[in-house]
């Protein structure tokens, strides 16, 4: 194999929790190896008095389909590969996965709404801490990403910026005016508003 083919190896898709994603890059994956068939159909045992031909067929097929499931294997971690009890073809692997998997697909993409509506309404409550509004911003943030969110900490950063109390808008406009927001991060922001709240309450 030449270095221009080592180039364009796609890397195995890992299953990180999400089928429909998985689906996705799988689908795109055992194509490239022009071993997908075999997950959609079923490899079917040559019939009795079935010619050479035939037979020959069933090989590359079968060995086909040792190579998909192989691949799957590699996809998917030890744990969830115990939770699935027919291994014996890729399509029935795969087909388990879609059982398992797919029906909470729904829910997710319900869930992860509901989290976006939470994430833009979300506000610092007069008398919060820094500290605890963060916690409350990361929480949202971190499920938004679980449920397959693609979300930037630039993203977080302005949301702060945007929901802090009136009391903290000086410090909120000196950081916009002189900071990178694209490069801003999220320790460097909660470093900076804790410091300005330290000293409101010594000023108090």
């Amino acid at each position: 194999m030449n270095s221009s083919d080592n180039f364009v190896q796609l890397a195995i898709p890992r299953f990180d929790g999400h089928y429909d994603h998985l689906s996705i890059l799988m689908d795109n994956f055992l194509r490239s190896k022009e071993y997908w068939n075999v997950v959609e159909s079923r490899v079917a045992e040559p019939t009795t008095g079935a010619t050479e031909a035939q037979k020959i067929e069933f090989e590359v097929l079968k060995l086909k389909d040792f190579k998909a499931k192989n691949y799957l294997f590699q996809a998917i971690d030890r744990s969830i590969l115990e939770t699935i009890l027919c291994k014996e073809t890729s399509k029935k692997i795969w087909n388990s996965m879609k059982k398992k998997y797919q029906g909470n697909v729904k829910a997710k993409r319900i869930q992860l709404q509901g989290l976006r509506t939470e994430f833009e309404t979300l506000r610092m409550k007069s008398g919060e801490a820094v500290a605890d509004f963060f916690s409350r911003t990361m929480a949202i943030a971190s499920k938004k990403r679980i449920h397959g969110e693609q979300m930037q900490d630039v993203t977080i950063v302005e949301k702060i910026l945007r929901s802090m109390t009136p009391k903290f808008n000086f410090v909120v406009c000196f950081i916009e005016e002189t900071k990178d927001i694209d490069e801003l991060s999220i320790d460097e922001l909660q470093s900076s508003l804790l410091n300005h709240e330290q000293k409101i309450i010594q000023q108090d």
